[in-house]
């Protein structure tokens, strides 16, 4: 038997409310019991692919399963050795940050360090001949992320060039990055001048070869818990590096000294080591690369195992979508300038370094680190709420890498294509910015976020695959 409808109104009423605060608190002044719904309209995407996409029977499980590998993978630093004999680099091959790219559409900074790289090689004698080179297609160009590896800014990387090996011994992963140069004028930010040339040789001379007889002293160094450390220790493991650095250090400067190397050669790495706050940049790389390429080619899932810039776009990688890269313009990011440069000398943003937003660390997890605001611009208060945000568009938290600020509580992990596209947030980076001239070097640093297309497009091929 159906209830008058004025029976609806009878007290005691309890009420459902969706959408903004004045219904309810209107009723709530009144006495009447009020349910808040936190529902809001997608923020983007065709609604056929959003409910595609979550109707996917296989998502949820998928999904899981995906956090489940990125949580468990572990990284230690196993050797150091040339690019040729790691990763099969032949010469005439060189290796660079983001999705693909051809030279002709090379960003300056990316350009830079292209032409320095084969200045390095040998392969031009001046930077005129190494863009004709370039030009002519004589030397090949494919990412990183192609070959197991990553590298911050420009990434290029040659055969000649030492890499770090990490394994995971979890799932077996392997994954490769270059050494970390410092800051300034540097060759992953573009510059290629005699001195940039000259530290790269004496790093594939000294640097390389020590730290390869120091591991073979040591045994493996876990990064992963050096990782897990630094973040309780003010580092969040993108932009801020100096705990992890030091704790690097600490592990490994016994075996440098007692590696069988000249007394001197050991002054110069400890010290270069020392005075390079970023060095450890290059190994939490490599072991956020572990984690998220564990984490692919699960048919259903949504997460995101990458976010790369090549300096003129950015792209992601989902892991149900295998090796397709969504791609749009890089955005430039906004912060803070070094010496007398502002905004019209930065390039949009570049670099493999986003793997550690991936993983859930660096822009994501600033709340660990409120002194980094201070490098990259805004408040403490807004790295609080950034890492907040965060969890809104992630699929688990991270016990191993626990934020102290926020009671402990695991960096938000694993970025969900369908919750970006249902909030609207898109992840927060943190980055160096490279000078958009060639040459150049660093300018400054700051916050920079995907372009939303990318998201619409993995958005999009994540719906067709469920539709199949």
């Amino acid at each position: 038997m159906s209830r008058p409808l004025g029976a609806l109104l009878a007290p005691p009423l309890s009420v459902v409310t969706a959408g903004v605060d004045l219904f309810p608190r209107a009723l709530r002044d009144q006495g009447t019991a009020v349910e808040v719904v936190d529902w809001r309209p997608p923020a983007f995407g065709d609604p056929a692919d959003l409910a595609a996409l979550a109707a996917d029977p296989r998502r949820v499980a998928a999904n899981r399963g995906a956090a489940e590998r990125i949580l468990a993978a572990g990284a230690e630093l196993v050797d150091v050795r040339p690019a040729a004999d790691a990763l099969g680099l032949p010469r005439d091959l060189f290796l660079h940050a983001g999705p693909p790219i051809d030279f002709e559409n090379a960003s300056g900074p990316l350009r830079g360090a292209l032409i320095g790289a084969a200045l390095f090689e040998g392969l031009a004698a001046d930077s005129d001949e190494a863009v004709h080179i370039l030009q002519s297609g004589r030397i090949r160009l494919e990412p990183c992320h192609h070959h197991r590896a990553v590298g911050p800014m420009a990434g290029v990387t040659t055969a000649s060039m030492w890499v770090s090996e990490l394994r995971d011994p979890v799932n077996g992963g392997t994954a490769y990055c270059s050494l970390n140069e410092g800051l300034g004028k540097v060759l992953r930010y573009g510059a290629y001048s005699a001195e940039v040339i000259d530290r790269l040789r004496w790093m594939g001379d000294v640097l390389g070869p020590v730290l390869s007889a120091a591991l073979s002293e040591s045994g493996p160094v876990d990064i992963k818990s050096i990782l897990a450390q630094m973040l309780q220790m003010g580092d969040e493991g993108h932009n801020r590096n100096r705990a992890g650095s030091l704790m690097f250090l600490r592990d490994l400067a016994p075996a440098i000294a007692e590696s069988g190397v000249p007394a001197v050669q050991v002054a110069d790495v400890l010290r270069f080591i020392g005075g390079n706050e970023h060095f450890f940049l290059n190994y939490g790389m490599p072991a956020a690369k572990l984690a998220l390429d564990a984490a692919r080619d699960i048919p259903g899932s949504s997460v995101v195992v990458a976010m790369a810039r090549n300096g003129t776009e950015f792209g992601i990688q989902t892991s149900g979508t295998g090796d397709a890269w969504f791609t749009g313009p890089a955005l430039t990011p906004d912060g803070l300038f070094l010496g007398g440069y502002g905004p019209d000398d930065a390039n949009p943003d570049i670099g493999d370094s986003a793997i550690m937003e991936t993983l859930g660390v660096g822009g994501f997890s600033m709340a660990a680190a409120p002194a980094i605001v201070r490098f990259v611009g805004g408040t403490v208060p807004d790295a609080l709420a950034t890492t907040r945000r965060m969890f809104a568009i992630t699929v688990a938290e991270n016990p191993a890498y626990a934020i102290p600020v926020l009671e402990f509580r695991g960096a938000p992990t694993g970025i969900d294509v369908l919750s970006v596209a249902r909030t609207g947030i898109l992840p927060q980076i943190n980055t160096g910015m490279a000078g958009r001239v060639a040459g150049t070097g660093q300018v400054g640093a700051g916050l920079v976020k995907p372009p939303q297309v990318c998201f619409e497009k993995a958005l999009a091929a994540l719906a067709a695959l469920a539709r199949v």
